[in-house]
């Protein structure tokens, strides 16, 4: 690897960060409340906000535990992506509307708080504060734990830089996070989205270009050494199995509408008739997207097959190793520069609903009332969960991919019954959505701190959804019928 390459590598994501850095700037000088720092005044366009919406999950998630999953299971983590669009559908379907004109009633600015106003409960708006900062822990800890990992590869191939630790880039990567998250709240999030989505779908398709045209025999070069290697990797289920790939379907599509920093920017556009123009804008970007998921996991562990490659210690490394070998140097610090960003933006949005969940909605439901000066608290609050979450996803030991996963998980099976479902049957009661979220949290929790291991590759969060569905649905049935505020009904009439 020539010094040349590394150097246009670093100068294009050092670039890139410093726009970040100055979109951070910008947005702060357009943030003066709690509604802009959270809600970014519900004034966003069709693009910035479909643009938004997909560029919330792919991030460091989709574009570097993506690859290493597919790298280290083969095709069983497809079965995410192909998920994730009909996600996008359910979410806009059963949310797309009814939770900006919910919002719009309450004058919200959180989740909790429409979650409060549909049940009429301070007990549930606490109770999804806690499933919301507790989910943001893992979500955000992979963010983190990416954005290190990449910024680790691009300094460690550097010929004047050398190795690095990976705690030194956790330190790094969560202080210029924070320092974006704080200046500019969900405004720099969302106008950041816009830039690194167009870039990385076009960048999408061009590496996996790159990564077929790497390889000597091309698609069919590498389903053939894959395949001798291993048969069940190039296979529809991969090396998880049937029951841990239709897991990760179920919880991937359904989980889609419980998570709170892709369905709270419903709550932030201009018009409730944009929501189908959002939707599509939404899935053709993610789709194109994950070309790059998908093609750098297979080629990778093709390559290293083939000993064109040497094996790697890390399969979170399989998308930066990529990019620095096989990648053209431009392409390559196009996509290290967008992904920076993506991981920026995404990181954002989780801190700001976190934030959003400790000084106003876990104040609220215990207090009755607000913290005084609460945007200056939501920035103190943003430093302190990214440096929890830095820590929990240091010395947690998973791989990015299977973080973002627990975090998935534990958002879907806490908030699908409670607000997909309560937000469109009226005979969903408060006892049902307190105990579907505690049993979520129970199980998901259990699993993890107990290091369990469930059978046939089953996912925990798919089991603690189907749970608290069950739950959900069986204790509303046997509950009296709630009673609505007559504004609630007329908005679930719509």
């Amino acid at each position: 690897m020539t010094f040349d390459r590394e150097t246009i590598v670093l100068v294009c994501v050092l670039g890139y960060m410093c726009m970040c850095l100055a979109i951070g700037i910008w947005a702060m000088r357009r943030t003066h409340s709690t509604s802009d720092f959270f809600m970014a005044g519900r004034h966003l366009g069709i693009i910035v906000t479909g643009v938004a919406v997909f560029s919330s999950m792919m991030s460091g998630f989709g574009f570097i535990g993506g690859p290493g999953l597919v790298y280290r299971m083969g095709m069983s983590s497809v079965w995410i992506v192909v998920a994730a669009p009909i996600g996008y559908c359910f979410s806009f379907f059963l949310l797309g509307k009814r939770l900006r004109l919910m919002a719009e009633l309450c004058d919200s600015i959180s989740l909790p708080d429409v979650v409060a106003a549909r049940y009429n409960s301070e007990v549930c708006r606490l109770l999804t504060a806690l499933a919301i900062l507790l989910g943001v822990m893992g979500y955000l800890g992979a963010q983190i734990l990416a954005m290190a990992t990449v910024l680790r590869n691009v300094l460690s191939n550097h010929e004047a830089i050398g190795p690095v630790s990976l705690e030194m880039c956790m330190a790094v990567s969560c202080v210029v996070l924070v320092f974006y998250c704080v200046t500019g709240g969900i405004i720099a999030s969302v106008y950041t989205d816009v830039i690194q989505g167009l870039v990385m779908v076009v960048a999408a398709v061009l590496v996996f270009g790159a990564a077929v045209k790497s390889y000597a025999g091309g698609v069919g070069g590498v389903v053939e050494v894959i395949h001798a290697d291993n048969a069940e990797a190039i296979l529809p289920w991969g090396t998880l199995g049937m029951v841990g790939c239709l897991s990760w379907f179920f919880l991937f599509a359904l989980g889609a509408v419980g998570q709170p920093h892709i369905v709270t920017k419903f709550m932030m556009n201009r018009r409730i008739t944009d929501a189908r123009y959002i939707l599509a804008f939404a899935v053709i970007g993610y789709l194109l997207s994950a070309l790059l998921w998908i093609g750098i996991g297979l080629v990778m562990r093709a390559h290293v097959l083939a000993g064109s490659h040497t094996a790697l210690v890390d399969s979170d490394q399989a998308a930066p190793q990529f990019l620095q070998t096989f990648a053209h140097p431009v392409l390559a610090g196009l996509v290290f520069a967008g992904l920076f960003s993506a991981i920026m933006s995404t990181a954002d949005a989780f801190l700001n609903i976190g934030a959003a969940a400790v000084v106003h909605d876990i104040p609220r439901s215990l207090r009755g009332r607000p913290l005084v000066r609460e945007l200056l608290w939501a920035r103190v609050a943003t430093g302190v969960l990214a440096v929890v979450a830095s820590v929990f996803a240091l010395y947690s030991g998973d791989l990015v991919a299977l973080l973002g996963a627990f975090g998935w998980g534990t958002f879907a099976a806490a908030l699908v019954p409670t607000v997909a479902i309560g937000f469109n049957w009226k005979r969903a009661t408060a006892p049902a959505a307190i105990t579907a979220i505690l049993s979520s949290l129970l199980i998901n929790f259990v699993v993890k701190v107990g290091n369990y291991s469930l059978p046939h590759g089953l996912q925990v969060g798919a089991l603690s959804l189907l749970v608290s569905l069950l739950l959900f649905f069986g204790i509303s049935l046997c509950s009296r019928p709630p009673q609505l505020d007559p504004d609630i009904e007329a908005v679930m009439d719509f």
